[in-house]
C-alpha cells in the first residue's frame, strides 16, 4: 500500500472528510446543548391595536426557552393564539439573536349572542373577547342558534345593503331555533321576516317590502313598530299609536 501514492491519496482524503464530518457534529452538539446566542428580543411587526403590552408580556416568557437555534417556535405561536384579540400569528427567527412576530388581530364586526363578551369577525368566526361598553353597543347585534355566525353575519349584510337604498340602518338580526329570521332596524321597527321557503324566499320577501317602503310609509300617520312578511301575497303592519295589525297587499 505504501508503494501506491494513489491509494494514499484516496486514503487521506478520505480521513479528511472523517475529520471534518465530526468536527461538524460536534459543532452541532455544542450548539444544541451549550445555552450560547439566547435569544434577546422579540420584534412585532405589525401595529396592534387591542392586543395589551402587559397581556404579552405575562404569557410570552414562558415560551422563550432555549437558544437561537432550539427555541420551538411553534410553541410561541400557540403560546400568543391564547390571547383573546389574536386571530392569527407567524414566527421567524432573526439572526443571531431574535425573533420576529407578526400577530393579526380580530376585527369586530358585530356582537353575537347576547352582545356582553362574544363578538363577530368579517370571516363569520365567533370569539370571545372585552371592548369599552360604548364600543360595543356601536356594534349590530347578531343572534342564531351554534354554528350559524357565518350564516347570520352574511344574511346580515345583505340586508343592510337593502335598506341602504332607504335610508334605513338595520342593527340586529335574530335567527331563531326555527330558523326563522328577525331584522330589527335603528329607529327601533321589528320586521317578521320568517322561515325560509323554496318558492318564497327570505331576500326576495325582504326586497319585495323595501322596493314599496318609501310610497307605503310615507302615506301612514305614524311608525310602524313591527311590519311582518310572513304573508304570501303582501305583509302587515303595527302602527305606534295603534293596537290594530293593518295588512298591505301588493
Amino acid at each position: 500500500m505504501w508503494h501506491k501514492p494513489q491509494l494514499l491519496n484516496t486514503l487521506a482524503d478520505l480521513l479528511f472528510l472523517v475529520g471534518a464530518a465530526a468536527l461538524l457534529a460536534a459543532g452541532a452538539v455544542w450548539l444544541l446543548r451549550v445555552p450560547a446566542l439566547p435569544v434577546q428580543y422579540v420584534l412585532f411587526e405589525t401595529p396592534l391595536q387591542h392586543t395589551r403590552r402587559g397581556e404579552i408580556e405575562q404569557v410570552l416568557p414562558g415560551s422563550l426557552r432555549g437558544n437561537f437555534f432550539t427555541l420551538d417556535v411553534s410553541h410561541v405561536r400557540q403560546t400568543l393564539l391564547q390571547l383573546p384579540w389574536v386571530r392569527g400569528v407567524q414566527v421567524r427567527r432573526l439572526w443571531p439573536a431574535g425573533l420576529a412576530v407578526q400577530i393579526e388581530e380580530h376585527q369586530p364586526v358585530a356582537r353575537w349572542g347576547e352582545g356582553y363578551a362574544e363578538m363577530i369577525n368579517g370571516h363569520g368566526e365567533v370569539f370571545a373577547a372585552l371592548l369599552p361598553e360604548a364600543e360595543m353597543r356601536r356594534l349590530p347585534l347578531l343572534q342564531g342558534p351554534n354554528g350559524t355566525a357565518r350564516q347570520v353575519l352574511e344574511r346580515f349584510v345583505s340586508f343592510r345593503e337593502m335598506f341602504a337604498d332607504v335610508g334605513e340602518q338595520p342593527v340586529q338580526l335574530n335567527l331563531s331555533s326555527r330558523l326563522a329570521w328577525q331584522l330589527v332596524l335603528a329607529d327601533g321597527m321589528r320586521i317578521e321576516i320568517g322561515r325560509e321557503h323554496p318558492k318564497w324566499p327570505v331576500e326576495a320577501r325582504l326586497r319585495r317590502f323595501v322596493e314599496i317602503y318609501t310610497k307605503e310609509m310615507a302615506a301612514l300617520e305614524a311608525r310602524p313598530t313591527v311590519v311582518d312578511l310572513r304573508y304570501p301575497n303582501g305583509f302587515a303592519i303595527k302602527l305606534a299609536a295603534a293596537d290594530a295589525v293593518q295588512p298591505k297587499g301588493k
